[in-house]
């Protein structure tokens, strides 16, 4: 009755939960009488309605019998009788390991995709929160509770509601170069939400898949929870090489890009391998799955039009997010569909979570429809151009002796390769000790055994917070040369 985890519940509620628990745990037998009311209340100091309550939900939930003019007695429940088994609170029976299927197994084994709470740098992929308009977010959701009302609190249309969807559409089709309408655009949560439906729909367990190698983390584990094959190809300066693929075009279904920036060496898918991979799917009815994830924030050169955009067979599904360009509590991401997967993928996706939540669609529509994402991307883009250079100013300044930076042309992370014999695992351990998250090169690859390095995130950090972990970098690995 006295933890404090159950300082918040009433006192009826502490004194019957804790009566049930003597039951569960055996010390009070079936048939054991329980103090009378008045009793038991004056020994707690309590009231005798307060145990009546107690006493009452014991009985509705069946754990006691009340016989009148004889008292309360533990009811006969032979699950809890003492030598009748394991209890359920036996340590020896709550410790072993759960049996979970093949791909429940699966799924637990790769980890999960788990993103820190409150990001340190150089976490990787986390954009700048703090200075959000949110001022201008509020404003916008006022507007609509006041003339969309109720409907906001109702059920979603799975596809996502339609303002969202033109709006998506048009922004896709003028910034990216897509082919996009907005009855091909479904909306989701995330677009690893994307990723495990695309696994999902369109392989079964055990056909292959081209995946980039080095590849994002979260791709291949929702590709190997699904049970596919995971068919590794390089990636050199141009992106993806389409050598491989091209030599044995029938050993998978589908092929995973991130042509925009590629995850995580940050290189441009080039045009001639864009058209290539096209024309591959079309011939043998594979598909193209593209993830444009930070594809808005792109600081040399102009950027590429999306593969989705250069296929005229319809052979491409392109993924997009607002985690990266807004912010991460959002949930928002979309795919732009082939017009003959838009039901099955919809219907999919209403075994999942149903919809994404209305309320924030319709802001982030009149978010869009008012100019206010484009705007806020613009401005981002520069504030992030800023750091980068300034990231990698400091890091060719500080950390020369230990690691050589690789400028992306865009995206919200550097990649950096540890020279000097450095093992990668001792370097992100050190950093860690300082109060600095690295996310390390090798584990991407397939065999885990890549080019040793690690990815620096800089577009939610400040100058400030970007000089001083960068010096606080360079005192932990300093601390690791030989004598």
């Amino acid at each position: 009755m006295a933890l404090p985890a159950h300082a918040a519940m009433p006192l009826h509620a502490r004194i019957q939960r804790a009566i049930r628990q003597l039951i569960v745990d055996g010390a009070l037998g079936p048939g054991k009488p329980l103090p009378a009311s008045r009793a038991l209340a004056t020994s707690l100091g309590v009231s005798r309605d307060t145990i009546e309550a107690a006493y009452g939900q014991l009985h509705a939930e069946g754990f006691i019998d009340r016989r009148v003019g004889s008292g309360s007695f533990v009811a006969e429940m032979t699950a809890f009788m003492p030598g009748r088994g394991h209890s359920p609170r036996d340590p020896q029976r709550r410790n072993q390991p759960p049996k979970l299927s093949r791909r429940g197994a699966a799924i637990f084994g790769g980890g999960g995709v788990r993103e820190r709470l409150t990001p340190r740098p150089f976490a990787p992929g986390v954009p700048e929160t703090r200075t959000f308009p949110l001022a201008l977010w509020e404003r916008l959701e006022r507007q609509v509770r006041k003339e969309v009302g109720a409907q906001t609190l109702l059920h979603g249309d799975p596809q996502g509601i339609e303002p969202l969807r033109r709006a998506i559409a048009d922004y896709v089709n003028l910034e990216r170069g897509a082919r996009a309408t907005a009855d091909r655009v479904l909306v989701l949560t995330s677009s690893q939400q994307a990723l495990s439906l695309c696994a999902n729909m369109l392989l079964d367990p055990g056909d292959g898949i081209f995946i980039e190698d080095p590849v994002y983390y979260g791709a291949r584990r929702a590709f190997d929870a699904a049970g596919l094959e995971c068919l590794h190809i390089p990636v050199d300066g141009q992106g993806l090489v389409v050598e491989p693929i091209l030599a044995e075009p029938r050993r998978a279904k589908a092929v995973f890009l991130t042509p925009s920036h590629q995850f995580p060496t940050g290189a441009t898918l080039a045009l001639e391998r864009r058209l290539a991979l096209i024309e591959w799917a079309a011939r043998h009815q594979a598909w193209i799955i593209e993830d444009d994830y930070d594809s808005e924030f792109h600081y040399a050169g102009k950027p590429t039009a999306c593969v989705q955009g250069l296929d005229p067979h319809d052979r491409t599904l392109y993924i997009g997010t607002f985690t990266k360009s807004l912010f991460p509590g959002l949930r928002i991401g979309y795919l732009v569909l082939p017009p003959q997967l838009v039901g099955p993928m919809t219907v999919a996706r209403t075994l999942q979570d149903g919809h994404t939540a209305p309320m924030a669609q319709w802001t982030l529509a009149r978010f869009m429809e008012g100019g206010h994402f484009g705007a806020h991307v613009r401005s981002m883009r520069g504030v992030y151009a800023d750091r980068l250079d300034l990231l990698e100013s400091l890091v060719r300044r500080h950390l020369a002796d230990f690691v050589e930076p690789r400028v992306p042309a865009g995206g919200l992370q550097m990649s950096c390769r540890l020279t000097g014999g450095l093992p990668e695992r001792a370097a992100i351990e050190a950093a860690a000790r300082a109060g600095i998250d690295l996310l390390g090169l090798s584990a991407l690859h397939a065999d885990g055994r890549g080019e040793a390095g690690f990815l620096m995130g800089f577009a939610a950090y400040t100058p400030y917070e970007i000089e001083l972990a960068v010096r606080k970098l360079a005192t932990a690995l300093q601390t690791m040369r030989p004598t």
